[in-house]
């Protein structure tokens, strides 16, 4: 039972990493119908921007919280700038046009990023400072360290704060009417661009602070660190209901909690055969019967009809 709780908590973690990420995938997809497949990398270039910014000042002498408190708002500047940039020479352009061409675009997007990321901060992985307490917390035989417990702990914070902004905020009414007709969201006095752009900038402020807390948790950090948490975020948004708020912050718990168990029982399930490098078998399973059974997701799609 001792494996089985401590994979309980290694999923939940895990899951609130991949419901960070999703929110911001559901909130645009929300807004615009567009998958920005683009939104892992802004998770990547979050982590390697606090990567410099804390090895740069390792040697000043301050505390590790310290050195993550600085880099964290250098990493949101850089995300939300990025991602501000990409929306509005990316993907603005093709707005109105078959939704074909913006997933494409997305999909480049997603490897000109990767490769402009290779190219400033180099292939070679590199080791992400260990800045908070290492000693673990025993919880009776489980264990967890402060870096899960922050994990935890901010993303219930964000998802308070999303809802919160999404139903009592003007910013929140406005994007729920550009949701659900843009023009004439437009005519009530509404800016749809500068509201998507600011869906697009929380969105990356989501991200960065997800890649900050994957980084920290498992102290590596590359160009290629955002494909898989990105495909995986949404992989959690479409298995949540892609739209729902609520439903991102479900399904990165449930894959979280699936991959974790999975993880941790595929090879006595199998006999070895498969070790816990495939537990990605049992998340995408999960998806697949889901969205079988409940097209929708396990909460439902919420996307506003549009006029």
């Amino acid at each position: 039972m001792e494996t089985f709780f401590q994979q309980i908590i290694n999923g939940l973690v895990l899951g609130s990493m991949y419901a960070l990420v999703a929110l911001g995938y559901t909130m645009v997809y929300g807004i615009i119908n567009l998958i920005n497949f683009a939104h892992g990398e802004v998770l990547m270039v979050g982590a390697l921007t606090s990567w410099t910014v804390v090895t740069a000042l390792a040697d000043t002498g301050l505390p590790g919280w310290a050195l993550m408190l600085i880099s964290l708002p250098v990493s949101i500047v850089v995300c939300a700038a990025l991602n501000f940039t990409v929306e509005k020479l990316a993907y603005r352009p093709l707005r109105n046009a078959p939704r074909l061409a913006p997933l494409i675009t997305a999909m480049g997007m997603s490897l000109l990023l990767q490769t402009v990321a290779m190219i400033i901060w180099k292939p070679n992985p590199k080791p992400y400072p260990q800045l908070l307490p290492v000693d673990p917390i025993n919880l009776g035989g489980p264990v967890i360290s402060i870096t899960q417990c922050l994990i935890l702990g901010v993303t219930v914070v964000l998802l308070v704060a999303m809802i919160w902004l999404v139903n009592h905020t003007r910013l929140g009414r406005a994007m729920r009417a550009t949701a659900e007709n843009p023009r004439v969201a437009a005519l009530m006095g509404v800016r749809p661009d500068m509201v998507i752009s600011a869906t697009f900038i929380i969105g990356a402020v989501l991200a960065a602070i997800a890649g900050i807390m994957w980084a920290a948790n498992y102290g590596t950090v590359q160009h290629y660190m955002g494909f898989m948490p990105g495909l995986k975020a949404f992989t959690a948004a479409v298995l949540g209901g892609i739209g729902n708020l609520g439903g991102a912050v479900l399904g990165g718990v449930v894959l979280g909690l699936i991959e974790a168990l999975g993880a941790g029982y595929l090879g006595a399930l199998t006999g070895g055969v498969l070790g816990s490098q495939y537990a990605d078998i049992f998340a995408f399973t999960a998806l697949i019967l889901v969205l079988t059974l409940r097209p929708s997701g396990l909460l439902g799609e919420r996307v506003a009809d549009r006029a």
